[in-house]
């Protein structure tokens, strides 16, 4: 009976894979070879998220997880967290299944995962979002980011073409004033990778639509995901490297970013290693390396109190850009 309810709970919950085709969603279709990886990532993110809603437990939901093909499994790991999020942000539902995901096998996986429950976020009402669990007080921003994304993907008009920004944003509850507002912005960026179908030109078009001071941002979020999803060759990641323009510095930021995270989860692919040596000149190995070596003294400490300080986040974020200046 248990079975048979979380079957039944997962097909009620889960997007359809339709949502995620490119020509449903109105995004540019680059060539089909484009489409097909970022539709299989769409659907990989939704069949993590089906396995983690019918999963019995972590251990259940890893053994699933882990077939799927190295260079998708980090976007399988991403839906689960969303799934196991939205459980645990419905009323009635429980709690406790995120933290216990997090402190298991989707430890590996943190900067997905994060970015999972920031998807979670942009589907629970507001009310719901204290029961996120994102204890990390350096990584917890990748849960805006990942509402950034999500925004970009599933309200384009809106947040891309219109150019939308919010006035302010509720969480966290203590933290600089206006700093979410940036990191939804680097959750923008990515989801431009997907919304121009991995068109460097179209995306650094698309960027420099926006207001100049929220370019940064989006370029940072923009190297991530040219460097964890891939799909262009040498030439477009050099071309999108030269239309960033002093933008440079933080486009390799989010590149090193997306290194680490795949190494940290054991998920490198030779795609990631032609991203990190145009945008950052160096190997996905060395650019994770900067990434831990720039981690900064008070990582483990939040900022107290909304008094426009800069996070340890950001000043993380700043170190690794002026190491690739």
């Amino acid at each position: 009976m248990a079975n048979q309810w979380r079957r039944l709970r997962s097909r009620i919950l889960t997007p359809k894979k339709s949502e995620t085709h490119l020509d449903v969603r109105g995004f540019h279709v680059k060539n089909p070879e484009a489409r097909g990886l970022l539709e299989t990532i769409g659907a990989t993110f939704l069949d993590g998220y089906a396995d983690a809603m019918e999963a019995p437990s972590a251990a259940a939901a890893k053994e699933r997880l882990d077939q799927v093909p190295t260079r998708f499994r980090g976007f399988a790991y991403e839906g689960a967290t969303m799934g196991l999020a939205m459980l645990d942000g419905l009323p009635g539902g429980g709690r406790g299944r995120t933290e216990e995901f997090l402190a298991g096998p989707g430890s590996p996986h943190v900067y997905m995962a994060y970015v999972g429950i920031g998807w979670a976020m942009a589907r629970l009402p507001r009310f719901r979002w204290r029961t996120l669990h994102a204890p990390d007080p350096l990584l917890r921003w990748l849960v805006l980011d990942g509402y950034g994304f999500h925004q970009a993907y599933f309200h384009t008009d809106r947040y891309v073409r219109q150019r939308f920004r919010e006035a302010s944003f509720p969480w966290p509850r203590s933290g600089p004033d206006g700093y979410p507002l940036r990191v939804i912005d680097q959750g923008i960026g990515r989801g431009l990778w997907f919304v121009c179908g991995t068109d460097a030109e179209l995306v650094a078009d698309t960027v420099e639509g926006f207001p100049e001071h929220r370019r940064a941002d989006l370029y940072g979020g923009v190297g991530l995901a040219a460097t964890y999803a891939g799909g262009v060759e040498e030439k477009e990641l050099v071309r999108l490297r030269d239309r960033a323009g002093a933008h440079r510095p933080i486009l390799a930021q989010g590149s090193a970013f997306g290194a680490e995270a795949r190494l940290r989860a054991d998920l490198m692919v030779p795609h990631v290693g032609l991203a990190t040596q145009v945008f950052c000149g160096t190997t996905p190995e060395r650019a994770a390396m900067v990434c831990a070596e720039q981690l900064p003294d008070d990582a483990d400490h939040p900022p107290q109190g909304r008094n426009g300080l800069v996070p340890a986040y950001e000043t993380w974020r700043q170190r690794i850009a002026a190491e690739f200046a």
